[in-house]
């Protein structure tokens, strides 16, 4: 019970943001008072502006996530560029808007500090499928079988146009995959919202196709394509790729944020368990017959920019039995 003195003006009020959400509010002693804990809004079934609620069991952003360098007090300071690498000592929060290019060469690790900043998280493998796939749960956010337009999943390839050889194929590597020319070239990335008919019935767009995006999986995982691919590991909602660390970044990986629901104790739970890990990790490693620079990053849950930087070679480098790296 909120108990008031006789000279105290109380008024409750709410703004459309706020009713959106079923926030109310208490303005008092020069001072507002939220009378709901934040995730009490998505065990109500209420969501945030900006996002969409599933079942009413938890929250998820409608659109793929774009970024804002924050300074420690959360003020904006400017956009992220969404095809450029964020810099490592900035402090990224992650907005969910529509018509903006979605960020890309982000890592997974970066993607969950954004969302963190946010008051949200990333999505566990499971929402994340139960809100790709709708109220009546499909192979597609729109319906059972593919439909060519829907969503952007046919785009062109940049790497081609850009690093194709003579012959047509494709040059990869992490330099070239992660080129800010990529995302740039027509007929590759998409604003968010721009497909308008690839949207489920919770209302979320672009979960299939326009760009991979991180869940919250531990051993790094992204779901649901992107703009050249929505079949290889998977159709639709079901397609997965495993295999990269969470500190790998190109330019097809984006993400999209949580909030609320039992998601939130499970995400807590990874993070606790990986800061254990983190401080256990070994220092250095004696490279052996057979290693080479992405397997030693992969096993110790590093990107190979990172190693590089840390030991002051090159990816091109090559790596000795006996030579020692020293681990980030």
């Amino acid at each position: 019970m909120l108990t008031l003195g006789p000279k105290v003006r109380v008024s409750i009020r709410k703004s459309a943001s706020l009713a959106r959400s079923g926030l109310a509010t208490v303005v008092g002693l020069g001072a507002a008072m939220s009378l709901f804990p934040p995730q009490a809004e998505a065990a109500r079934g209420g969501c945030p502006a900006g996002m969409v609620s599933v079942h009413g069991k938890f929250c998820i952003d409608a659109y793929e996530a774009s970024v804002d360098v924050v300074n420690a007090r959360g003020a904006t300071l400017r956009r992220q560029s969404p095809y450029h690498i964020p810099k490592p000592d900035d402090r990224l929060r992650a907005r969910t808007r529509r018509g903006v290019v979605p960020q890309a060469h982000i890592s997974q690790e970066e993607a969950a500090r954004a969302c963190e900043a946010a008051g949200k998280r990333l999505c566990t493998d499971e929402e994340w499928v139960e809100a790709c796939k709708g109220r009546q749960p499909t192979t597609y956010p729109y319906g059972d079988e593919h439909q060519p337009g829907r969503c952007n999943d046919k785009g062109v390839s940049p790497l081609r146009s850009i690093h194709g050889n003579k012959d047509g194929t494709e040059v990869f590597g992490i330099e070239a995959m992660n080129d800010p020319r990529l995302n740039q070239v027509p007929g590759s990335l998409a604003r968010s919202g721009k497909f308008s008919r690839c949207r489920n019935s919770f209302g979320a767009y672009d979960m299939v196709g326009n760009l991979h995006e991180w869940t919250a999986n531990p051993s790094g995982v992204f779901r649901g394509g992107y703009y050249l691919d929505n079949e290889l590991h998977g159709a639709g909602c079901n397609y997965k790729t495993t295999g990269h660390n969470t500190k790998y970044r190109d330019y097809s990986i984006g993400f999209r944020c949580c909030r609320g629901g039992a998601g939130d104790a499970v995400v807590k739970k990874q993070r606790a368990a990986a800061k254990k890990k983190k401080r256990g990790a070994p220092k250095s490693y004696v490279v052996a017959k057979g290693d080479s620079l992405w397997g030693i990053a992969k096993k110790h849950d590093v990107s190979v920019t990172e190693l590089c930087e840390k030991n002051q070679i090159s990816p091109k480098d090559a790596i000795v039995p006996g030579q020692e790296l020293h681990i980030p």
